[in-house]
């Protein structure tokens, strides 16, 4: 059998499979009613996040850091204080943007990193969005330095909520996390006993550390952020629908929720968090590795008649790997990202190549999926995830403030 038969064998073999997948994904998708598509969500392990706080605490508290009102205020204190950082200039707030007067969302520039920033610059823009986030396409600490493996900042909203917290899945608890980015040489760059003597020889937190736990230690400080990051969530649209409210979101989202359930998408983000749940592989297919849809996330060019061999360079992932991270164990093993909040939180990725959430949905489809989506079902996905896009909750938190360490 000649080359040239070969050859066209192949090509006949990947265009066929590329017009099944273009077109399946253009069928006609199962029409839910309202009751009905809340009931599939409901049975996909979707749900939606308390507006109460005792019902909270059935999903945040723990045994290990018993939640108390005490410790929440402390917490709050220390995750907007500079005292934690080696050079006295950065708070968790500082990369994990939320504000601390909730009632007051004013553009605040004394939040900005080390970093020199322009006016220009996301961080600018989107300080006012409470977004958990610093919108940076790489994460940026002590003395303005970068991180090495150019990852961005994940969001502190709904974080307790997630099984994991991190972009291998190497971090489990809020608590865990808090310390890890205190003593992180990239991030805040102190040590466990620098922060402890800081604490000591302030009377305020010698009085806050009393009342919660008796002593100033890091363990503590670890607990306290912990215990106020649980309290960190968001109710949306999405919430409001799941629990019976039929006009809460738009005809368009909940075509896009029906589509997102139908398409798979649920598969890897699912849970209370829509993701953070599991640790995947990024990408699962090489999507038409030989042939060249356009290097552009365009609608137009990507229709089967309009592509031609790809010349190019060949990469693993659908965009460049800036800072060479390869996830978990180097496997390409990556923590699902939570999408409540999403589109709120761009760039998107770990490595923050994709700046419009509507790129990423088209990307995900093809490389996950490996699916073609319509513009309409593109919108309509877009407008699910608008639809998960909330406040963060000011819950009326009351206790016994007894003293559990």
């Amino acid at each position: 059998m000649s080359i040239r038969i070969l050859a066209l064998i192949s090509f006949i073999v990947i265009t066929s499979s590329f017009t099944i997948s273009y077109f399946t994904s253009r069928s006609p998708k199962q029409l839910y009613s309202d009751d009905e598509l809340r009931k599939v969500a409901l049975s996909r392990n979707m749900a939606s996040i308390p507006s109460d706080y005792k019902d909270l605490l059935k999903l945040t508290d723990t045994k290990e850091n018993r939640l108390t009102k005490n410790k929440i205020t402390l917490g709050k204190e220390l995750y907007f204080d500079t005292i934690l950082s080696k050079n006295k200039d950065i708070s968790c707030s500082t990369c994990h943007l939320i504000s601390k007067d909730s009632k007051n969302k004013t553009v605040y520039s004394d939040l900005l990193t080390a970093k020199k920033n322009k006016k220009s610059d996301c961080i600018i823009c989107h300080l006012s969005d409470q977004s958990g986030t610093d919108r940076q396409e790489n994460a940026i600490g002590h003395q303005g330095g970068e991180n090495p493996l150019h990852l961005n900042t994940l969001t502190t909203l709904n974080s307790s909520l997630a099984k994991y917290l991190t972009w291998d899945g190497s971090v489990e608890s809020v608590e865990e996390q808090s310390g890890n980015s205190i003593k992180d040489k990239y991030k805040m760059a102190m040590d466990e006993k620098e922060v402890e003597q800081r604490l000591k020889e302030s009377d305020k937190y010698n009085k806050l550390f009393r009342h919660s736990f008796g002593e100033v230690k890091f363990e503590y400080v670890q607990k306290a952020l912990g215990a106020y990051l649980r309290t960190l969530t968001t109710r949306s649209a999405y919430d409001r629908f799941l629990e019976g409210d039929n006009d809460a979101m738009s005809a368009s989202a909940k075509r896009g929720l029906s589509n997102f359930i139908d398409f798979g998408c649920k598969g890897c983000h699912t849970g209370i968090t829509v993701g953070g749940q599991s640790i995947q592989k990024f990408p699962v297919r090489d999507y038409n590795s030989i042939m060249d849809v356009t290097n552009s996330f365009k609608d137009e060019g990507r229709e089967i008649g309009s592509f031609g061999f790809n010349n190019g360079v060949y990469h693993t992932y659908p965009f460049e790997n800036k800072g060479g991270f390869m996830g978990k164990d180097g496997r390409r093993l990556f923590r699902v990202p939570m999408l409540r909040n999403v589109t709120k939180t761009s760039p998107y990725f770990h490595n923050g190549s994709v700046m419009k959430i509507r790129d990423a949905v088209i990307l995900m489809a093809r490389h996950q999926l490996g699916m073609s989506l319509t513009s309409q079902q593109t919108d309509d996905i877009v407008e699910f995830l608008k639809s998960l896009e909330g406040n963060i909750v000011e819950y009326d938190i009351v206790d016994g403030d007894k003293n559990e360490k």
